[in-house]
């Protein structure tokens, strides 16, 4: 059986891995971690609309308990957010949440969000990793005890506050919104806050399926055609169109003219919003648009370039007081808000965006003024014990041209991400959650992209 290992964004596995008694163990390695950490407060536990995902919150909660904790439980499935959101409004010590995330229905998966309500640092995985342990209970008399809690409302006020905050109105009345929950845990939050604001909803897979309808409860655009189509149809009603993950943590959007919105785009669009009456740096990981840069560089404001994974985003705009962070993988958060990427939150600011400026036409304007950004990425099949091994080869055959354009500058920070002279760019980077490299590009149009990613996977499949 493979080891409980916490990766980008916590312990992902399939159901013959990830069982009850290897639960209860993280259930255990966490109480120790927050005793010894001398953080006494309640934990809260979250889960999301998989099959197994109650009954694993369950455990969590037992054990805790069982070691001193009093344990808020959520009282249904809820994105992974509103758990963040819970732990700093209300003091807590610390919080789980038993999510897979967009993995298929075969897997589950857990994650600790320590006091701060931002992803957890290597620090402190590592400090649960080296703690995982059968529970051990106290005595019955010096249990804690555990409720069912509505994490729902608190987190829609706050967001909504923040919302009319950044924009003066949070008021999307007149504003046709289709939404795909995909069956996950945004169904009936990001809908209902949505509704709360004003917006005109149509609901897509809004029902809770533990199997996903058959697929993954990713947000790309291949799994978002009726989406697509909703939003796109010159009859429709519907003025923009807004997707999440299976917990919620990350969103889609989709728009008239574009149909689905690159994320890159959607986040350059965001950040040159917020820069109309605000005023901060960005940060953005390394798999992420330069176009970033571009807005800043047009606001006076700089970006500061970040491993993949929200945690490294979270600890920079910790560090730096930055006015938004975000991945082309789909997940953001603003200043003012917790540190943790929220698709729920989002989904109102981006129709706020929509409202005030309809999206396709930020885009085409930020695209003239900075030029063409073409972004994409391929996955090449690699063990994860492999994974060092091919990198540690990679740096030794670094070529000094790219698909014939000359190598700038390297940049090391996860993986290798190779800057090519004519402003396009090259990385090479190991998956967090699957036994895969991703070999992203992005240059000026789309031939050029996909010459990069011919030349990476030329460069490094060799390797493995």
């Amino acid at each position: 059986m493979e080891t409980i290992s916490f990766g980008t964004d916590g312990w992902r596995a399939t159901l013959e891995e990830f069982t009850a008694p290897r639960v209860r163990m993280v259930g255990q390695a966490v109480a120790t971690y927050l005793a010894d950490e001398g953080l006494e407060g309640p934990v809260a536990v979250g889960y999301d609309a998989r099959e197994t995902s109650r009954g694993f919150a369950e455990e969590l909660a037992r054990v805790l308990c069982s070691n001193g904790f009093d344990v808020l439980l959520s009282d249904r499935d809820r994105p992974t957010p509103l758990i963040a959101y819970a732990i700093v409004d209300r003091d807590l010590a610390g919080g789980l949440v038993i999510t897979a995330s967009h993995n298929p229905p075969e897997y589950n998966g857990v994650k600790f969000i320590p006091e701060d309500g931002a992803p957890a640092l290597p620090a402190v995985t590592d400090a649960i990793a080296d703690r995982l342990a059968e529970p051990d209970p106290l005595p019955e008399a010096e249990h804690g005890t555990a409720r069912e809690v509505d994490f729902a409302e608190p987190h829609a006020d706050a967001a909504l506050e923040l919302v009319e905050s950044i924009t003066g109105s949070a008021d999307l009345s007149g504003l046709g919104v289709a939404y795909d929950a995909m069956h996950g845990s945004g169904r009936g939050t990001t809908d209902a806050l949505l509704e709360r604001a004003g917006a005109t909803l149509e609901r897509y897979r809004c029902e809770r399926d533990p199997e996903f309808g058959g697929g993954s409860p990713e947000p790309a655009a291949e799994n978002l055609s009726d989406l697509i189509a909703a939003v796109t149809d010159d009859g429709s009603d519907a003025d923009l169109g807004i997707a999440n993950d299976g917990d919620a943590d990350r969103i889609a959007i989709v728009t008239p003219e574009r149909g689905y919105l690159d994320e890159n785009l959607f986040f350059a669009a965001l950040y040159d919003y917020l820069l109309e009456d605000a005023s901060g740096a960005a940060v953005r990981s390394v798999s992420t648009t330069f176009l970033i840069d571009r807005v800043a560089e047009a606001h006076g404001e700089t970006v500061r370039e970040v491993p993949v994974g929200f945690k490294w985003v979270a600890e920079a705009m910790a560090d730096g007081d930055a006015l938004v962070g975000g991945e082309e993988s789909g997940g953001f958060t603003v200043r003012g808000h917790v540190r943790e990427k929220d698709g729920v939150l989002l989904a109102v600011l981006a129709g706020a965006m929509h409202a005030a400026e309809p999206l396709d036409d930020r885009v085409d304007r930020l695209l003239s003024e900075h030029g063409t950004v073409v972004q994409d990425k391929i996955s090449i099949d690699c063990p994860d014990d492999e994974k060092s091994r091919v990198l540690a080869d990679l740096e030794d055959v670094i070529p000094e041209t790219v698909a014939g354009t000359a190598v700038e500058g390297i940049n090391t920070a996860d993986g290798f991400k190779l800057q090519l002279a004519d402003g396009s760019w090259l990385l090479v980077r190991p998956s967090g959650t699957e036994p895969v490299l991703r070999v992203y590009a992005e240059a000026a149009d789309e031939d050029r992209v996909g010459e990069l990613l011919e030349a990476g996977e030329e460069l490094v499949e060799p390797l493995i």
